[in-house]
């Protein structure tokens, strides 16, 4: 049989991965325009501040590659015959499949104002975007970065690492007010401040500035800001057009069933481009997160070889750093939660007691913040700022639904120890499960 993969983000190589297992024997194709193939696409952002070098942003050796028994292609696929089962690489050879898994992931959304192909206009969508922007990251030039979550503000701290001058533009009045709460937006500004970057608040791009090469921005109230570099990161939008055109159910993303297979049954999607049922909010939902990317795409490569195994959406949680302090985002905690969920949060005044037999547990941070969403019988979400030992906790607790009404009002009293009533907890849970027999 023979599997055709396009895309090689996380969720194709991990679709391949799956497909060759051991006795497997399929041939399998692997289609890209990327030429750098599979990377780490997280990665990127500490590529650019100069603590990751170009050699470690492939997780894999070239013999765990060959290992793996499969054909790259560059090239970009046009149009896919799907009563040939045939898809059509740059608009004139044909690659026969028997499956097909889609993975293009997603792209930036452009930014819309006159002078976006201007020379010194960049975004961060792949390595190509990387070394572009490090070719113009000189010290002593001027960046204005534009964009509210975590990948402006990777551009702000890799354009800052290389003695750029930046200047942060935010739409709102605080940094990622959809995710964070106010207190936590002010502790990322304040340290970016420390940093040396100018803070823009209520301010947006109207026109970048320049003939060939930009020479500046002008913004919404009318003031112009001369810079050499604008990086924008708006958000990104799946790649769906491939599918659209080839008649598949398409919403914002590619729909498809719990075993990943779109409205044709030989064609499958996986990763930031497939739209996948969520049985806790029960409704479909997109992602954007590397973990269930790689899910994904283990799942569609199992099913591809015909082993039938549904995809059950985990709890989505992001380890990333922002401003210098490591956060990790758990479950629900945006807006739009249900009126029964309760918040709790507490700062530095915490004691953050060491877990017994903690693996791993990043501390020693001047800043630290825990945030518990909570509800009547599980927590809803976490954020976690600086020290993690409670992190993998609370993942747990909320990823396994644990019932946490034991120590739901200890949680809730005034003045709680967040982290110490969580390490107890999660201390007598261990105990409980250790003493259940096998």
């Amino acid at each position: 049989m023979k599997c055709v993969i396009v895309g090689s983000g996380v969720a194709g190589y991990a679709a391949v991965e799956a497909i060759r297992k051991p006795g497997k024997t399929d041939e399998i194709v692997m289609v890209s325009e990327d030429p750098y193939g599979f990377y780490s696409r997280p990665g990127l952002a500490y590529y650019l501040t100069g603590e990751l070098p170009n050699r470690m942003l492939s997780p894999h050796t070239r013999e765990e590659y060959q290992r793996l028994n499969f054909r790259f292609v560059k090239a970009r696929v046009t149009r896919i015959t799907r009563d040939q089962q045939a898809v059509e690489l740059d608009g004139k050879n044909q690659l026969l499949y028997d499956k097909l898994l889609l993975a293009m992931g997603a792209s930036s959304l452009p930014l819309n104002v006159p002078g976006a192909n201007l020379d010194g206009v960049v975004k961060l969508d792949h390595l190509e975007d990387a070394r572009r922007i490090l070719k113009l990251a000189k010290r002593g030039r001027t960046a204005a970065v534009v964009g509210g979550g975590i990948t402006a503000l990777e551009l702000t701290e890799g354009l800052l690492s290389r003695g750029v001058r930046v200047h942060y533009l935010l739409r709102g009045d605080r940094y990622w007010s959809n995710v964070l709460d106010e207190t936590e937006s002010r502790m990322i500004e304040r340290r970016l401040q420390e940093e040396g970057v100018t803070l823009h608040f209520h301010a947006s791009v109207a026109e970048a500035l320049g003939k060939t090469r930009l020479t500046g921005v002008k913004l919404n109230d009318g003031k112009t800001m001369r810079c050499d570099i604008l990086a924008y990161a708006i958000g990104v939008q799946p790649r769906v057009q491939l599918a659209r055109e080839s008649g598949l159910q398409c919403e914002r993303g590619i729909v498809v069933n719990e075993y990943l297979q779109t409205n044709d049954e030989q064609i499958y999607a996986a990763g930031d481009v497939a739209q996948v049922y969520d049985p806790f909010l029960k409704k479909t939902v997109l992602d954007s997160l590397w973990h269930l990317a790689r899910d994904q795409g283990h799942i569609a490569g199992l099913n591809m070889t015909g082993e039938k195994q549904a995809y059950v959406r985990n709890v989505p949680f992001n380890v990333t750093r922002l401003a210098g302090l490591t956060a990790t985002i758990i479950g629900t905690v945006g807006s739009g939660r249900d009126e029964d969920v309760v918040g709790i949060a507490r700062g530095d005044s915490e004691t953050w007691r060491q877990l017994p037999d903690a693996i791993v547990a990043q501390s020693g941070f001047d800043e630290n913040r825990v945030r518990i969403l909570v509800g009547d019988r599980t927590l809803i979400g976490a954020v976690v700022i600086g020290d993690q030992t409670i992190s993998a906790p609370l993942q747990r607790i909320i990823r396994e639904g644990i019932d946490i009404r034991p120590m739901r009002d200890q949680l809730l009293a005034r003045n709680a120890r967040i982290a110490d009533v969580v390490v107890d907890f999660w201390v007598e849970q261990n105990k409980k499960w250790r003493s259940k027999p096998e």
